[in-house]
Order: structure tokens, then C-alpha cells, then sequence
């Protein structure tokens, strides 16, 4: 991998993990595209503990309330804290994902990686998306959030394991099922992400102990944490606004595009 490679690899993950359009699936995408081999699980652990790194970072607060209030959480106070109680709502939502990536693991990472698939689902959940966005009524805030909501969103997760579906989009869509604006919906996803993240990064620091993630040169690595963290700070802070105002539809029409895509071109 070469710094071209390692710069274009971030900046994909950096825009793409918190924008509903699947970041997993265009990273898979980039080597089939450009003719390059694949970068490698070293370099993907790199750019997601930059992504994961950047929305602790935009919710530094959000993630020091919650941190107070899980010392609290096995007291009668701590459950009834609202940061407390946050705590208990995103591990609830984080434990289908849990289960269904010890589940598929293996699925996911062979079957599941066909640009075909990636397609399918890229159509698939950005009608989803289209529906959920039209339907929804935008009238709750990510606060009133309870557990059959944490339920309904916590699955929607678990499918995201699936490429192309995107983690934050089908969380996003499931949101705006249960009701919630435009912009708690994805303050509410972007939240979702970080036990996830931390997740994935304890499972991903096992396999570097274990020898599983391969070696590359540090600079590479070091560069593109730098580069997807910057992207994705910006994006988050981007979107967050830009959902005040507009709906979901660029993102909607954006992977429907992209679908057809992939159709054209793995049948030329």
C-alpha cells in the first residue's frame, strides 16, 4: 500500500461511517474498482479507531456524563440519573450486534463481501430509508428513546453486518420508525456507535496480540487514523446540521445509484 492508497482508504471510511450509504461496503468496493489489493485488516482497524476516535470526540460531553453515570448505574440513583440510564439503553441496543457477529462472523466476512450483495442492500435499505424518512412523524427527541425503541433499533444494528447495508443508515431509518426527528434520530445512531466501536476494537487489539492482523509501516497507519478522524468529525458535524433543514433523499437516491451501479458493471 502506498500513501495514494492509504489517502483515498480513509478518506472513504471517514466519510462514509456516519453518512447512511455503507462504509464497510465501499471499502470492499475500492479494490474491485481501482485493481488494488486488498489493504488488509491492519490498515481497517487503523481508520475505524479514527471514526471511532471522532464521534467520542463530537460527543466528549455526552460520553463524560455517561461515564459518570455508569459508576452510578448499580444504585437505585444511578438508574433513575438519565445519564445513567443512557448507559443502560446503548449496551441494550449494542447486545444483538454482539450476538449476530459471533453468529455470522465468518458469513460476513467471505459470503456477504459479493459486490452483488453489496448492491442488493445498498437498494434494499435506501427504500427502507426513503419509506421511514416519509412516513416518519419527527416529532420525539433521542431523550425519550425507551426500550422497545432500544429493541427495534439494537436489531436494525445487527443487520448492518451485512455490507452495504450501512450501520449508521439502517439505524437512522429505524429511528425514524419509532418516531424520532431527522437529527435524534442520527444523534441517537451516532451514540449506538461507540460501544460498538469499542467493540470492535477490543476484538480487532485481540487479533493484533494474536498475530491475525499482519504488520505495516506505522507512518501508514498513524496517517490514515489521522485522515478518516478528520473526515469523520466534519461529516457528523456536517450532517447533524444539514438534517435540520433537508431530508434523507440525496443519501436515498445516492445508493440507489449506487446499486445500479454495481449491477452495470459486474455484468460488463
Amino acid at each position: 500500500m502506498d500513501w495514494i492508497n492509504a489517502a483515498l482508504l480513509a478518506l472513504v471510511q471517514g466519510v462514509t461511517e456516519f453518512l447512511p450509504i455503507s462504509s464497510s461496503g465501499h471499502l470492499i468496493l475500492m479494490p474491485h474498482v481501482m485493481g488494488w489489493k486488498d489493504q488488509g485488516l491492519t490498515f481497517d482497524i487503523a481508520v475505524n479507531t479514527g471514526t471511532l476516535a471522532a464521534v467520542m470526540l463530537y460527543f466528549r460531553h455526552e460520553v463524560a456524563r455517561m461515564l459518570r453515570g455508569s459508576l452510578l448505574i448499580f444504585t437505585a440513583s444511578g438508574r433513575a440519573d438519565p445519564d445513567g440510564r443512557l448507559v443502560l439503553l446503548l449496551a441494550g441496543a449494542t447486545i444483538p450486534v454482539g450476538v449476530a457477529g459471533l453468529l455470522l462472523k465468518d458469513w460476513v466476512a467471505t459470503v456477504a463481501r459479493d459486490p452483488l450483495v453489496i448492491a442488493t442492500t445498498s437498494i434494499v435499505f435506501g427504500l427502507l430509508l426513503w419509506w421511514a424518512d416519509r412516513a416518519a412523524k419527527h416529532l420525539r427527541g433521542w431523550e425519550s428513546i425507551g426500550w422497545r425503541d432500544v429493541a427495534i433499533m439494537g436489531v436494525a444494528q445487527a443487520i448492518a453486518l451485512i455490507p452495504g447495508t450501512s450501520r449508521s443508515g439502517i439505524t437512522m431509518t429505524a429511528g425514524l420508525a419509532v418516531g424520532l426527528t431527522r437529527e435524534d434520530a442520527a444523534r441517537f445512531s451516532f451514540l449506538m456507535a461507540i460501544p460498538v466501536g469499542l467493540l470492535v476494537a477490543l476484538l480487532d487489539l485481540k487479533d493484533i496480540i494474536s498475530g491475525e492482523a499482519g504488520m505495516m509501516d506505522l507512518s501508514l497507519l498513524a496517517f490514515g487514523f489521522v485522515v478518516s478522524a478528520v473526515c469523520a468529525l466534519a461529516v457528523i458535524h456536517w450532517l447533524l446540521g444539514w438534517l435540520k433543514r433537508q431530508s434523507m433523499l440525496p443519501f436515498v437516491i445516492y445508493r440507489l445509484a449506487l446499486g445500479v451501479g454495481i449491477f452495470v458493471w459486474a455484468a460488463g
